[in-house]
């Protein structure tokens, strides 16, 4: 029964994406259960084309490669989801290489949850970064969950999950395009799943491993992460129109601004290497005061093709 589509999104990573592409070529006891990888290149001039052509014979299920030219992330994953009929749906980015077991982990996970998205584990990788931040910054790039197998209260992001097709992901476009630029498409998905009565679950052995390149192993970038990831709960509570829970993620971001701001001071005072930690929190902090259209950071579509061509990639 060949009933899970893999969807790998891409912009200009031909490097990553081959190390995303062979590590999906590898997995193991699913070989009856793939119905295809289809990798889509978010690059306005198609870029991806050729690194998945030549990988294609190396493929033990059809490979196929989708050009959706706007870039931005809804819009790149919207358009892989209609590129196939597939019942369950699995996301791997272009910069996570999954463990062998990925697949097979994440589909037993379902199986004994009945989830309607499942997530797994992500070990972060940062080969480029400064010596004192690297430790700091392979944490924040991976996601650690429960020791065991089973159903979770909160969901995680897309990179790394899989998805019942009929109540994860309904309709043609279930990712809206409007977070094309800043991100936080999963966030509107998951709490729409959480109010019709979805449930999310956990694999323990669905590891994959997350590299993250030069340009964001560095400290701006990921405390602008660290704002956004802040802004999302505020957001997800004034899109529902919840003002009073809006008021309170407020509250709460104030008093964290406060005292992680002042243990950030104090530990760059000494130049401790734990002051990154506190930088992430008094941003996070900040984030869920500051949510309003106008303050998200930019970090997908245009923004990251204009990077990409600056830097001439």
């Amino acid at each position: 029964m060949r009933d899970v589509a893999v969807i790998v999104p891409t912009l200009r990573r031909p490097e990553s994406l081959e190390r995303a592409l062979r590590s999906l070529f590898a997995q193991t006891g699913v070989a009856d259960r793939v119905s295809e990888i289809v990798v889509v290149d978010n690059d306005p001039v198609g870029s991806a084309a050729a690194t998945v052509g030549a990988l294609r014979s190396g493929s033990p299920w059809p490979l196929t490669c989708v050009h959706a030219p706007r870039p931005g992330v809804a819009t790149a994953r919207n358009a892989g989801l209609a590129s196939t009929d597939a019942p369950l749906i699995a996301f791997l980015d272009d910069d996570e290489a999954a463990s062998p077991g990925w697949l097979a982990a994440l589909l037993r996970a379902r199986e004994e949850t009945g989830a309607d998205a499942v997530f797994g584990p992500i070990t972060g990788r940062a080969p480029d970064a400064a010596t004192w931040l690297k430790p700091w910054l392979e944490r924040f790039f991976s996601r650690e969950g429960p020791a065991h197998t089973g159903l979770i209260d909160q969901p995680f992001g897309c990179g790394n999950s899989l998805m019942v097709r009929a109540t994860a992901l309904p309709g043609p476009a279930p990712f809206d395009t409007g977070t094309d630029q800043a991100g936080g498409e999963d966030d509107a998905l998951f709490a729409a799943l959480a109010a019709r009565g979805g449930r999310f679950g956990w694999a323990a052995d669905a590891r994959v491993e997350e590299f993250a390149p030069a340009h964001r192993a560095t400290l701006n970038y990921a405390l602008a992460r660290a704002f956004a990831y802040g802004q999302g709960p505020s957001q997800t509570a004034a899109a529902a129109k919840d003002w009073p829970a809006v008021a309170r993620w407020m509250v709460i971001g104030a008093g964290q601004t406060a005292v992680f701001g002042a243990a950030s001071a104090a530990l760059t005072l000494i130049a401790s290497p734990k002051r990154a930690e506190m930088y992430d929190r008094t941003a996070r902090g900040i984030g869920k005061l500051f949510w309003m259209k106008g303050f998200e950071p930019r970090f997908y579509g245009a923004r990251e093709v204009a990077r990409l061509e600056a830097a001439g990639l």
